[in-house]
């Protein structure tokens, strides 16, 4: 009777010992890829002060050939840095010049121990206080242009002319009356010519 108890015991020790290399065996080449660990600036920050440097830190040492990191903003356009500088598990890139407010990507590639290429990458925000009291304000509206005043001139008779509520002036008037005061003296001068030719004859 302890033969077949000494077997079933072994056998449970062997099946236990299976399942557990199971569950072990997928876990090992997963450990193997490199990922990200840390960045700085770090995912999502927000800055008051844009960055001079970016600096990522990985699971597993890096090959200096085969790093690559990428700086781009909002519109896609790569910003100028420097040839990614290597230290153990870290890669630092200098930025080549001041990067106003906005948002940035940072883009990366490694490659894993065995071989397995890692590529990612995460974006921070510049918006620096400074920068935005410093906007230059909305310039005011423009002031209209003053109304021209008529000269003394032309303008001026013109004026003189015209009489309220759009009637004869008095310049106009003066000149109607003697317009007709001529008249009347004009047919007075012809009638005292007619009778003197009359008693003349």
């Amino acid at each position: 009777m302890r033969r077949p108890v000494r077997h079933l015991r072994l056998a449970g020790a062997a099946a236990t010992l299976a399942a557990l290399a199971v569950l072990v065996a997928p876990a090992a080449p997963a450990a193997a890829h490199n990922s990200l660990a840390s960045a700085t600036p770090a995912a999502d920050a927000r800055l008051a002060t844009p960055p001079s440097e970016i600096t990522v830190r990985f699971l597993q040492k890096l090959n200096p050939d085969l790093t690559t990191v990428v700086l781009s903003d909002a519109t896609r356009r790569v910003v100028p840095t420097g040839v990614p500088v290597v230290a153990g598990t870290r890669a630092t890139v200098t930025v080549a010049e001041p990067l106003p407010d906005g948002t940035y990507t940072v883009a990366y590639r490694v490659v894993s121990t065995d071989g397995h290429p890692v590529q990612g990458s995460y974006r921070f925000t510049v918006a620096d206080p400074a920068a935005t009291a410093a906007a230059p304000a909305s310039p005011p509206p423009t002031a209209a242009p003053p109304t021209a005043v008529p000269s003394s001139g032309a303008a001026g008779g013109a004026a003189a002319r015209a009489g309220r509520d759009g009637g004869p002036g008095p310049l106009t008037v003066a000149a109607g009356v003697a317009l007709l005061a001529g008249t009347l003296v004009g047919g007075a001068l012809a009638a005292v010519r007619v009778r003197r030719r009359r008693r003349a004859r």
